[in-house]
Parts: structure tokens; sequence; C-alpha cells
């Protein structure tokens, strides 16, 4: 039963300690991670975000999105900085309007 409980944490799961569903490379932790936060208008619900955050997740490069439709933020973690034209495709894609940097 212990492997079970520490599995979770071993294999970086979305169900971390903190809650967060990434495994931790927003906290700067991660040699090279870089946070970002987008703001995005449009997005009303969970699916939204599930949306918003599948297309943001294919770019290459991105770690983690986690998208927040009542505030209308998107935190992306990825290995380097990502260029904002490819960020802003692939809102498009989803549906939605980058608005900038938050």
């Amino acid at each position: 039963m212990t492997a079970e409980t520490q599995l979770p944490q071993a294999t970086g799961s979305c169900c971390s300690p903190s809650g967060s569903c990434h495994d931790g490379a927003d906290s700067g932790d991660a040699a090279g991670a870089v946070t970002t936060v987008y703001q995005v208008s449009g997005m009303t619900c969970g699916h939204c975000e599930g949306a918003i955050s599948e297309e943001i997740s294919s770019i290459e490069g991105v770690t983690s999105v986690k998208a927040v439709a009542s505030t209308g933020q998107v935190t992306v973690v990825s290995h380097a900085p990502l260029a904002e034209d490819a960020v802003r495709a692939a809102v498009d894609e989803a549906g939605y309007e980058l608005v900038g940097r938050a």
C-alpha cells in the first residue's frame, strides 16, 4: 500500500500534494522553467479551460497549463520562453482570444 501512496508523487502526477495540476515546475525549482500568465477572453466554464489547456499543451516545450475561466488567466510553464504568436495561434484554435500577458 505504501507504493501506491508514493507512486503519484514519483511520476509527477497532476494530483500533487499542493493540489496543483502540474509537477511543481511553476515554483521555479525546475532548472530553466519559465512561468508566464496570459489573459484570455471568452472563457466561461470548465470546457473552455480544457479546450485552451489542450491546445496550449501541444506547443513544444510546454510542461504545464492551468486555465481559470473565472479570471480569464492561463498560467503556462515551459522549458523556455514561448513565442507569443504560437500561444495566440493555440488560443485562436481553441476558439478564444489572447488579450496578452496578464
